[in-house]
């Protein structure tokens, strides 16, 4: 197989091949497509493959290692599939360098892609840009550059143990209209930028740690709310769950009227803490000072006295009149 110097396309999926799987040997130098999904195979990723390579799917089999950076020197390709295998490590930095735009026409003329929760056939792969790379082990942040792949349709990274914030260079991504993050450890709000993209069709945030409000935008609020569930601190439509307080879209800016409840909160603790302070001021000078003492408590049955002797004399007054 290694001889054949003409072979465009290799389709070896859904069979029972074991093994390591290599293309450091093979002279395939025109490949464009690589399909092993369905398979077996073991060991690392290929660390060398064609220039040419417009599709991998690996998607179910038992690779392990760490996501070969030399994957970000594939300039051509537009579908990457490396779910449901044993990756591991962190996300690399440079996948950002590929998906570049092809003007030629190839012969390969229909692909299946895994997107928006099920598998669908496109007839022109070509005009599909998808990255999964879903149910793996893979660990760490979500590289920001990540989101520089303005013509990326579909992104899957759900099931895996991601952390951190979803970066705010998504709202960039305008063509985008599938998106997974769901069943990982992200945290933080759901950045206010997710609002822009308007082609949205599929979004499952899913069984994180998000908090705050959900953006508002005509797309978020159309979703189900399972597309959010899993997340006990996020609040807003659709979840059920009121926020209390109304939180704006901007990751940095406060909501509309928050700025005068923050000042009536303030007002009230300076009273509070203002009395408190008065109060025991007062008393302590009291017990200390013994002439203040006594000059109060003269004041004090001066005042009840005359208290008394009006209270009197206006009964006195009124019995008469009786």
């Amino acid at each position: 197989m290694a001889s054949l110097v003409n072979l465009v396309q290799l389709d070896l999926s859904h069979n029972n091949f074991f093994g390591k799987f290599s293309l450091e040997l093979s002279n395939w130098t025109n490949l464009e497509c690589l399909n092993l999904e369905g398979n077996k195979f073991s060991g690392t990723l290929p660390n060398t493959m064609q220039q040419n390579l417009h599709v991998i799917k690996l998607r179910g089999n038992r690779f392990i290692g760490n996501i070969p950076s030399q994957l970000c020197n594939l300039t051509c390709l537009t579908i990457l599939e490396l779910a449901e295998n044993n990756l591991s490590g962190h996300i690399p930095h440079c996948l950002y360098k590929i998906m570049r735009p092809i003007m030629e026409f190839y012969p390969i003329y229909e692909i299946a892609v895994f997107a928006k929760g099920r598998e669908l056939d496109y007839k022109k792969f070509l005009l599909v840009h998808s990255i999964d790379l879903s149910t793996n082990n893979l660990s760490g942040e979500i590289p920001k550059e990540l989101f520089n792949l303005v013509q990326l349709w579909s992104l899957n990274l759900s099931r895996n143990h991601l952390i951190g914030k979803i970066p705010k260079e998504i709202g960039g991504m305008k063509g985008l209209e599938s998106l997974d993050l769901s069943y990982n450890k992200l945290s933080g709000e759901i950045p206010w930028t997710i609002s822009n993209l308007s082609f949205f069709d599929y979004l499952n945030l899913s069984y994180n740690n998000f908090t705050g409000q959900i953006p508002l935008g005509t797309q978020i609020q159309s979703f189900d709310p399972w597309s959010f569930i899993g997340n006990h601190e996020l609040c807003g439509d659709p979840l059920p769950k009121n926020c209390y307080k109304q939180e704006a879209s901007n990751d940095s800016k406060p909501a509309e009227g928050n700025e005068d409840d923050d000042f009536l909160k303030s007002l009230y603790l300076g009273m509070g803490v203002g009395f408190a302070a008065g109060f025991w001021g007062f008393c302590g000078s009291l017990f200390l000072v013994r002439a203040w003492r006594h000059k109060f408590f003269q004041l004090f049955h001066l005042l009840v006295d005359r208290l008394y002797v009006i209270v009197a004399l206006k009964l006195k007054k009124a019995f008469n009149e009786y």
